[in-house]
């Protein structure tokens, strides 16, 4: 006892330390004890070794820091809310016939494709909601946009026209190429990198560099139509997902040797048409029926969650975006949003 009331008078390195070695549950009830202690435990120093091997928290492999701006004591919070699978689920916006839609959000903009164009609209502060007009519309595909990628200044886009095109937000510059022999299915880029994946069975990637824009530098055969492609934030990986006929793990990592060095299964043989990485351990996928969303750690084998997004009728998820706090899914009629900060307890059962 004598122990106890003694701590909170020890330097504050000291007590720093002391905690260093206590797990989520202990931090939590250490910070009800007094003032100072919930002061301190507050820091990021404490939450930063939890926070590298939970789900989403913003800490990539390379220990990068995507959203400092939040806490990373609320952002192991939310962790623990995107493992357990508890949230509360929003339609942000409906729009009139189906579409194909594809989505990006940044710190000031979503955009959103509808058809050929792609349009941005400003987020308001608060971070959800955005005005319904849109600032700026990118044209060039002679048919439909299937999916696009914002890196940096340049919005990339394939098409069922089978090309690539590259805009820049901030100037005039515009370059188009064919990419494939049928529809670029999937897009995306990193650094001076794009990768693309293709109905013709191939992932393909690309030279973002000006002097090489347009170049391939690699080819992979999948086997399979690709309906979804990511590239590993160190730029050493590759990941897609295909429709799940011609092999029977659609969701594989591929080394730039073009190997297959990881692979997972869909539970419901359904083609991935999306998917997303937390640059860490997470990963989120969307599936072509039902409306259906996985989220899988990579150290595991099977799915972490699975949510089942409300619809009239069977839609593929189309695109999902996420930060540490929120999922964004665009189905063939509506914009979803999942807010992982409030607890559904009825959600993850």
């Amino acid at each position: 006892m004598m122990l106890v009331l003694l701590l909170p008078q020890l330097p504050e390195d000291i007590l720093l330390l002391l905690f260093s070695y206590s797990d989520t549950q202990a931090l939590g009830r250490l910070s009800q004890v007094c003032k100072k202690f919930h002061s301190l435990i507050s820091r990021d120093t404490l939450w930063r070794r939890i926070a590298k091997v939970s789900l989403n928290t913003g800490i990539t492999r390379l220990g990068t820091d995507t959203f400092p701006h939040i806490a990373l004591k609320e952002r192991v919070k939310f962790s623990q809310n995107w493992k357990r699978g508890r949230c509360r689920q929003e339609i942000l916006l409906r729009w009139k016939y189906n579409l194909l839609p594809w989505l990006q959000l940044d710190d000031q903009w979503l955009y959103l494709s509808q058809a050929a164009d792609i349009r941005a609209y400003p987020l308001r502060q608060n971070g959800v909601s955005f005005q319904r007009r849109p600032v700026s519309v990118y044209t060039g595909h002679q048919d439909d946009v299937c999916r696009f990628v914002v890196n940096e200044s340049h919005i990339i886009s394939g098409g069922g026209d089978g090309k690539i095109i590259v805009c820049n937000t901030c100037n005039s510059f515009y370059a188009a190429y064919s990419a494939h022999e049928q529809e670029v299915n999937c897009i995306d880029s990193r650094g001076h990198v794009i990768v693309s994946g293709s109905r013709d069975k191939t992932a393909r990637i690309w030279s973002l560099c000006s002097n090489r824009l347009g170049e391939c530098l690699h080819t992979i055969r999948t086997e399979d139509r690709v309906w979804s492609v990511a590239i590993n934030p160190l730029l050493s990986s590759v990941m897609t997902g295909t429709a799940c006929c011609g092999h029977p793990s659609p969701l594989r990592i591929w080394d730039l040797q073009r190997r297959s060095v990881m692979e997972w299964e869909e539970p419901h043989d359904s083609a991935l048409y999306c998917l997303q990485s937390d640059g860490n351990f997470m990963i989120a996928s969307g599936s072509s029926r039902y409306g259906v969303v996985r989220l899988w750690d990579k150290r595991q084998t099977k799915s972490l969650q699975v949510f089942f997004l409300s619809s009239p009728s069977s839609s593929p998820v189309y695109c999902l975006r996420f930060t540490t706090s929120h999922l964004y899914t665009a189905l063939a009629h509506a914009l979803y949003m999942l807010d992982f900060t409030h607890s559904d307890p009825q959600q993850g059962k």
